[in-house]
């Protein structure tokens, strides 16, 4: 075989043997180590010149398809010399290293190229360990003249590898016809490993004299011959200094020899490549003097020749001129190892006061090729079922490797582990016993930061990883806070815990504990009149901050009070369920100009006053038609101008009139939030977050007083008067038509008519002619803070000050005409530097007895857009005449996707409003005199 094949190939093939050479022994030659890229690569040059045939070439290297592993052996058989060469080839070789990182992508990270590299490592050392078990002799290749001393480490890797697989070794050769000896050991003989160096440029030695001119003592020994000695010395103290190498070659990985070379040095390239070709092809050419004179002929002439052609030349001839030791060739060097083996006399490199003979086989290539068979589908790759649990279990002891291949990673761990206690002391610095996810972060990049400052490697990563793990687990453990937030913006105080269900009592021991939320945040409340002032704790959900306070306080103030209920949900069934949130679809919200948007109510008209009912609801006034109609305007159902029932063009009244689906609300499904303008039609809530009560009739209040309640500051508590016109029309001019009195343009009288003056003079107005009244309501918006104090704004930024008898002054046609702020800055602010907000809660009406219809219709948007409006369940209520009517805004606002918070100190306040046209004013008809029957 003049060609090389792989040795997957080598094994499951057959070759046919010359019957002379068939019963002979077979030595197994190993090639490994580096070799740089440059021409005439020394590791295949080394099986050229050793078979005498040109089986490499001198430029392409070894050729072989890509492996995954990144690790191939190609094997050269010489029948006629019976030496087999088994070449390594490995990442190791610069040509191999270019094609593993040509196949890396560029997108993987640091330390998954370690990986990949580690897996290299491990399947190159599977592959040395396949040599060291089935080789007689080995050799290390450098392509240098300088030892690496990391082939400690891989020996040493390599010795506790095969200890620990030797045992799956054996089970895997025990039917192989071998002596026992090598099925007891794993290997035909401890191996001789011989080093083979290539000097370079550098290191190059003039013969001849030295260059100052003076001449010394002629040596025994050349400069590169000195060098060999040299590196034997050193690679011997190394290994002996490790214990790879020991007195018992037996145990030993391999074995050196103890009276022969084990390092040849090769020289560089001669200055005239023709001429050591040439001197080169004229050495291996000629025969000796003594070999000319042979008779023999025929097979036992050419073993003769085969044999002398082994033997190594003679170098105990001196050179004339300089007395030293001719060095021997390359070839002279191997085979004076080789021939122990092919004339079966082994290797004795024991040493030490009792050296033990080491045992030794010289196995036919049959009995070779049988073990290294089973060998190769152990170690590296199974192919059949039955070593496929032996490979498995070579695979599970590379851990041992580990440790002696990656130092680099050996030393990023330890790194990273003493990073790691630097980088927990910094996430507990500072730290409450409770925190939020928020600090838990922070103090979490803190740590990340100490810890790469220190840590390094390719374990960088994982260690990373595993403080995140660590903190985490701090945190959860006890020091979790909990993370649910109020509805004006402040976190629970209590650690991690859980809600009570109904009928629960809190629990401290349970872990978690059973509790309920608290931000110790704690504020002043008047109830739905304002007559009454309570404490109240920081509300965590809408019920308790809209309806549950309220309810409480209620019980003890204005529980008696008429009211207006407003419609909520009824359900129909024992579980009724939340409406989802994707249901909702966000409503336009007003326009940039601070408009309020048309709402579906303003184009209807109430046909009917509201009245008051009686029975169980003496105390609220409820349209008769609450049911229908006002349900209908509150979602939203839009019909013309002549009411819900009416048309004025006489086309179809059954085309806009609302069905009977649209109008009735679910029972199934109730509404989670509060309603706003993006709610869907048909959807209530459970409770209702508005409130509209009745103090008392309009003499009730007093205009030179004020409002007698507690937590006005001095001389806000006085409404703003709303002077409305009546207009007073005869039977004959447009009886039963209202129009609005709101103080606009449309109030100003005709010409020929007087107003009444302050005094309630006529002016002067002549018999017949028409006469307007003034009838004069009463309007307040009060503001109130966190610590009770209220006072009644006169405008978006001011309040209302009456230091003397007579009440206010500023009338209440420019708050009612423009958008009003929702908070504005606390008047009485504290030392702390967060400033105090005021919210806007009540609404007072004062509504004269007169014929006048006065029309609520509040809407707030809490915030910047797209922030829908609230309004209440029902819209465009018709305040009866002479009453003193509290509306109570809400506490907290609510979507159905969470709450709306707030303004902070960076935000504008201007988009936090009540949006204009709350209040509208029209002049009612009286109703026809009765004539009575004398």
């Amino acid at each position: 075989m003049a060609f090389s094949i792989g040795i997957e190939a080598l094994v499951q093939s057959v070759i046919i043997e010359d019957t002379l050479y068939k019963d002979e022994g077979l030595c197994v030659l190993g090639i490994f180590g580096k070799s740089a890229m440059q021409m005439g690569v020394l590791k295949e040059s080394l099986i050229n010149t050793l078979a005498d045939k040109h089986i490499f070439s001198l430029f392409g290297g070894v050729e072989e398809n890509n492996s995954e592993n990144g690790s191939l052996i190609q094997a050269v058989y010489s029948q006629e010399n019976r030496v087999l060469y088994l070449v390594l080839t490995s990442v190791y070789d610069n040509r191999q290293l270019l094609r593993a990182c040509e196949t890396l992508s560029m997108e993987l990270g640091h330390s998954d190229a370690q990986d990949i590299w580690k897996g290299m490592d491990k399947q190159h050392c599977l592959h040395l360990l396949y040599l060291f078990s089935l080789c007689h002799v080995l050799i290390l290749v450098q392509p240098n003249c300088a030892f690496d001393v990391t082939y400690d480490r891989l020996f040493r890797a390599l010795d506790a590898l095969r200890q620990k697989v030797l045992p799956l070794i054996r089970a895997a050769v025990k039917d192989t016809q071998v002596s026992k000896e090598w099925k007891l050991n794993c290997r035909p003989c401890p191996p001789r490993l011989l080093f083979v160096f290539q000097i370079n440029g550098a290191l190059k030695v003039p013969t001849g004299t030295d260059s100052a001119g003076t001449s010394d003592k002629p040596k025994k020994h050349s400069p590169r011959r000195r060098l060999q000695h040299a590196l034997e010395d050193q690679i011997y103290r190394i290994f002996r200094k490790s214990r790879v190498l020991t007195n018992q070659s037996s145990n030993c990985l391999f074995s050196v020899p103890a009276n022969q070379a084990f390092v040849y040095v090769v020289p560089g390239p001669a200055e005239d490549p023709l001429g050591a070709l040439l001197g080169h092809l004229r050495s291996s050419c000629a025969l000796r003097e003594q070999d000319s004179n042979s008779s023999l002929t025929g097979p036992r002439r050419y073993q003769q020749i085969r044999r002398l052609a082994r033997l190594p030349h003679t170098n105990v001839d001196y050179s004339g001129v300089s007395g030293q030791l001719v060095d021997c060739s390359l070839k002279d060097f191997l085979w004076q190892h080789i021939d122990l083996v092919l004339t079966k006399k082994g290797f004795d490199d024991s040493v030490g006061r009792n050296p033990q003979p080491s045992h030794f086989e010289l196995p036919t290539y049959a009995k070779w090729v049988q073990v290294a068979c089973k060998l190769h589908q152990v170690l590296i790759h199974n192919t059949e079922e039955d070593s496929a649990e032996f490979a498995l279990k070579v695979q599970s002891q590379l851990k041992v490797l580990e440790g002696f291949l990656d130092a680099d990673a050996k030393f990023s761990e330890n790194r990273c582990q003493k990073a790691l206690p630097l980088a927990h002391s910094a996430y507990q610095s500072n730290l409450p016993h409770n925190y939020t996810t928020t600090v838990h972060k922070n103090q979490l990049a803190q740590a990340l930061r100490v810890y790469s400052q220190h840590a390094r490697g390719v374990a960088f990563q994982r260690y990373a990883l595993q403080l995140h793990e660590d903190c985490y687990k701090f945190w959860s453990n006890g020091h979790q806070l909990c993370e649910e937030r109020s509805l004006t913006d402040q976190h629970c105080v209590h650690k991690f815990h859980l809600l009570p269900q109904p009928g629960e009592k809190p629990d401290m021991d349970h872990n978690p504990p059973v509790l309920h939320h608290n931000s110790r945040g704690r504020s002043t409340n008047a109830c739905n009149c304002g007559r009454k002032q309570a404490p109240r704790e920081d509300p965590f959900d809408i019920q308790s901050a809209n309806y549950d306070f309220f309810l409480m306080v209620e019980d003890k103030c204005c529980a008696k009070l008429e009211r207006v209920d407003f419609p909520v949900f009824e359900p129909s069934t024992q579980d009724p369920a939340p409406a989802p949130a994707s249901a909702c679809v966000e409503a336009p919200c007003p326009g940039s100009d601070g408009s309020a948007p048309p709402s579906q109510g303003e184009k209807l008209k109430d046909p009917q006053p509201a009245t008051a009912a009686s029975g169980s609801a003496a105390h609220s006034h409820t349209p008769v038609d609450c049911t229908g109609l006002s349900l209908a305007l509150s979602l939203g159902q839009s019909t013309d101008s002549m009411g819900p029932y009416g048309e004025a063009d006489g086309s179809d009244v059954s085309a806009k009139r609302p069905s009977l689906v649209d109008r009735q609300p679910s029972t199934v499904e109730y509404l989670p939030g509060m309603l706003h303008t993006g709610c869907p039609k048909g959807l209530l809530p459970k409770f209702s977050s508005w409130s509209l009560v009745k103090l008392g009739p309009a003499k009730s209040y007093n205009c030179h007083t004020g409002l007698e309640q507690p937590g006005f500051l001095p001389g806000s508590s006085f409404l703003l008067p709303w002077d409305l016109v009546i207009r007073s029309r005869s039977s004959e001019e447009d009886t039963g038509l209202a129009e609005p009195l709101d103080g606009g343009g449309s109030s100003w009288p005709a010409p020929n008519k007087s107003l009444v003056g302050k005094r309630g003079c006529t002016g002067g107005l002549g018999r017949g002619r028409r006469r307007d009244d003034v009838a004069r309501a009463f309007v307040g918006f009060e503001y109130e803070d966190s610590r009770g104090r209220r006072f009644l704004s006169s405008g978006p930024d001011k309040i209302v000050k009456v230091l003397g008898p007579g009440g206010a002054k500023e009338p209440a046609s420019r708050v009612l005409n423009t958008d009003m702020p929702l908070y504005v800055p606390s008047p009485a602010q504290g030392r702390g530097l967060k400033p105090h907000y005021a919210q806007l809660m009540r609404l007072y009406i004062l509504v004269p007895d007169a014929p006048l219809e006065i029309t609520l219709n509040p809407q707030v948007q809490p915030g910047a857009l797209p922030c829908p409006v609230f309004h209440p369940e029902r819209t465009e209520l018709v305040l009866p005449a002479d009453g003193l009517w509290v509306l109570r805004f809400p506490y907290s606002y609510q979507t159905e996707r969470g709450p709306c918070y707030p303004p902070k100190e960076n935000q504008p306040l201007s988009a936090y409003k009540v949006l204009r046209g709350i209040l509208r004013a029209a002049t009612v008809s009286p109703p026809p005199p009765q004539l009575l029957n004398c």
